[in-house]
Parts: structure tokens; sequence; C-alpha cells
């Protein structure tokens, strides 16, 4: 097994493994006046995206929306994690919580760290996060989990710290910080 990552660990070096393996990637924002699909993590062989979620670390520009995640293999169509028209994130202050936690035809969710906040999941005993399956394309194209977002910023400002949890289904299996 070709791994990566590594576990998240507890104050006594305990695994964490609810998680899986986990990833992380910070992004700065500068896009100008554009839409921007930046990488975040390569994806190789085959992999359960377990949980996909970021969270603010400078505040984000006053234009800052329709943030959403993408499978790019830049060959062909991008294939959507969470819904293309995407959800408004502008101005999100540091704290701020984004993730993956339905299914693709529907837009990431934010939670603000403005005030305190809250998630739970829709139905009771239900999961918080919908798994899903990665594979990169065949011929070892690169393959990437994409962050877009549009702006109106000349330039736009700000950063997520990025984080993902998988576990490896091919023995190539991983996901990496692009």
């Amino acid at each position: 097994m070709k791994a990566s990552s590594s576990f998240w660990r507890d104050t006594n070096r305990v695994p964490i493994l609810g998680h899986g393996l986990v990833v992380t990637n910070t992004l700065t924002f500068t896009g100008s006046n554009t839409t921007v699909a930046t990488p975040i993590f390569d994806v190789t062989g085959t992999v359960e995206l377990l949980k996909l979620w970021g969270i603010v670390t400078v505040v984000l520009g006053a234009s800052h929306t329709a943030a959403h995640w993408r499978i790019n293999d830049h060959t062909s169509t991008a294939v959507v994690i969470t819904k293309a028209t995407g959800t408004d994130l502008s101005s999100a202050p540091v704290g701020s919580l984004i993730l993956a936690n339905v299914l693709a035809a529907t837009a990431l969710t934010l939670k603000s760290s403005a005030a305190g906040a809250m998630l739970q999941p829709a139905v009771v005993n239900s999961q918080i996060w919908s798994p899903s399956v990665l594979t990169q394309k065949t011929g070892g194209i690169v393959t990437h989990i994409e962050y877009v977002y549009s702006t109106t910023d000349t330039p736009t400002s700000g950063s997520i710290q990025f984080f993902a949890g998988y576990l490896p289904l091919s023995e190539d299996g991983k996901l990496a910080a692009s």
C-alpha cells in the first residue's frame, strides 16, 4: 500500500480512525475579476473520499461566489463534487467551515464563524458526511480535486486550509496536496 498521508492522532498518539487518512493543503486567493479553478489535491488510483472540508484562515474577499469542488482530469468535462452553481462565501470570517456533506447535486455548506454555529444531520441517526469514490483518469492522467470560485474583486483575498479524509481502494490509491 502506497499511502502518503497519515492518521490524525489524539494527545496520546492513538490514531483517530473516523477521518481515514488525512491530507491538507492551504490556498491563498488572488483571482482578479474572473472564475478561478485551483487544484487542491491530486487523485491517484481509486480512493473513497470520506470527508472534504475547509477552514477559513484569512477573511475571504468581498466577492467570493459560486464556490464548489470538482474533479478535473484536464481532458474532458470536470465532474462536480458539489453543485457547480456553488455557494456564496463572500467575506466569510476566519474560522468559518465549508464542507461537502451531501450529494453532488447540492451546494457545499458554509457554517460562518461570525456567530456560534451547529451542524446536524437532516435525519436522526444519520451521518453528516456523505462519502464518494474518486478514480484517477486511466493512463496516469493527472487528476485533481479542484476548488472553484468566482470573484469580481481586483484582486480578491483570503485563505482556506482544506482537508480530505480518505481510504485507498486500489493498491496505488491516494490523495496528495497539489
